[in-house]
């Protein structure tokens, strides 16, 4: 009897993906959203830490693409833009959320690393820094200058020492940034009685008096109108073309930046807070513009206004990247201390370098994105740059005077 040869089972059939439905409409999906209704497949019952990575990439947009984006912001002028213009634009950060996004974060770092302000007991607003070299001794013009800045650092530390407990080293430290600001005092005061100029001091010094926002001056705080001190019964403001709707209304304004001109005078972080925050809505808010003057500029390029607007938003995008730069050298500066050595040299020349590619940058870009010659660029680039300042120089001011409104 022949043997039986064994049995091969063949494999079974590879089974076929089960196909997905929409939760919603019942259509079959083919991809993350329903072709027919529009229904994402992801809703909220899931992790919230997926959640969150969605929020963060919708919001923020945060992901891979930022370092492929600010390479060529920072190094290649215009390139972001060019890439836009030619369809290239799921690899880069979008130049909305772009600009969003290096604005807030500029002004956060320039709010958080702005020195405080503290008043002293005379009402004068002195800079604040625990850690200060003796700098603003150095640069004082007169003995009760030296004495107030001396002092006032001294009690600083004197309070940082309280609360410091047994940290080890630290009150041995801050004791010794005592004796130094001892010292460097009493080298000031025989300096300003020798009539001696300071060693490093600037031709302009830096004085411990720092002016307050416009209305803050005098002693009473007083607004100013009709040579008389602003009253809302007695002697308010009056505009004629203004119903009286209109005038009550401007009248509450006034009364609100009085008030709070000498809520800044006992604390003038708060106008310093509140101005860097508002600031890259003025930006925000200023960035049409500057399309309109670029769209007025090349009229003849035939380029539409949105196109200018993407200009703009990488332009000032590049700015706030830049200004981030700067804002960490001068930090690292100030972790290195004194005035000479190699790395105190290097990050002086780190930001002059920056300073110089700023404009550079935004002259090359110019040239680049709409191609005209160098000489017609160059003059586009004076006179964009000429209204575009004095632009800002009001907006900064009707912002810092909305501020003192409403803040």
């Amino acid at each position: 009897m022949p043997a039986s040869e064994p049995v091969v089972e063949s494999p079974a059939p590879p089974t076929a993906p089960a196909k997905r439905a929409c939760e919603n409409c019942g259509a079959a999906l083919l991809g993350e959203h329903c072709y027919a209704c529009g229904q994402p497949t992801k809703g909220l019952i899931r992790q919230f830490s997926d959640i969150l990575g969605d929020f963060m990439d919708t919001v923020l947009n945060i992901d891979a693409r930022i370092f492929r984006t600010v390479g060529p912001l920072l190094a290649h002028p215009g390139r972001l833009s060019l890439e836009y213009f030619a369809g290239h634009r799921v690899r880069y950060v979008s130049p909305v959320r772009l600009f969003v996004f290096l604005s807030i974060a500029t002004f956060l770092v320039a709010r958080l690393v702005a020195p405080d302000l503290k008043v002293d007991n005379a009402g004068n607003a002195i800079e604040l820094n625990v850690a200060d070299d003796g700098s603003g001794v150095q640069r004082a013009t007169t003995v009760a200058d030296v004495v107030k800045q001396r002092d006032f650092a001294i009690t600083q530390l004197d309070e940082a020492i309280k609360k410091g407990g047994n940290v080890p080293g630290l009150k041995a430290g801050l004791q010794a940034s005592q004796q130094a600001i001892r010292k460097q005092a009493a080298a000031r005061i025989e300096q300003l009685e020798a009539g001696k100029p300071a060693a490093g001091a600037h031709a302009l010094p830096r004085s411990s008096h720092l002016p307050g926002p416009p209305g803050t001056e005098g002693d009473n705080n007083d607004f100013n109108f009709n040579g008389k001190a602003w009253d809302e019964k007695s002697n308010p403001v009056v505009v004629g073309w203004l119903p009286a709707a209109g005038n009550h209304w401007l009248n509450r304004m006034v009364g609100r930046a009085k008030a709070n001109a000498k809520r800044i005078q006992n604390d003038p972080n708060a106008f310093k807070n509140v101005v860097l925050g508002a600031m890259p809505t003025a930006l925000f808010l200023l960035l049409p513009i500057f399309a309109l003057l670029l769209k007025v500029a090349y009229v003849f390029k035939r380029r539409l206004y949105m196109e200018h607007l993407i200009v703009a938003l990488h332009s000032h995008a590049f700015l706030c990247v830049a200004t981030l730069i700067l804002i960490a050298l001068s930090e690292l500066q100030s972790l290195i201390g004194g005035t000479g050595g190699f790395l105190h040299g290097l990050t002086n020349w780190a930001s002059g370098a920056v300073w110089v590619w700023m404009p550079t940058y935004l002259l090359i870009m110019q040239k680049r994105i709409y191609g005209q010659g160098w000489i017609m660029t160059l003059m586009k680039f004076l006179s964009l740059g000429l209204v575009y300042v004095v632009l800002l120089s009001l907006g900064l001011a009707a912002t810092m005077l909305a501020t003192l409104v409403w803040m």
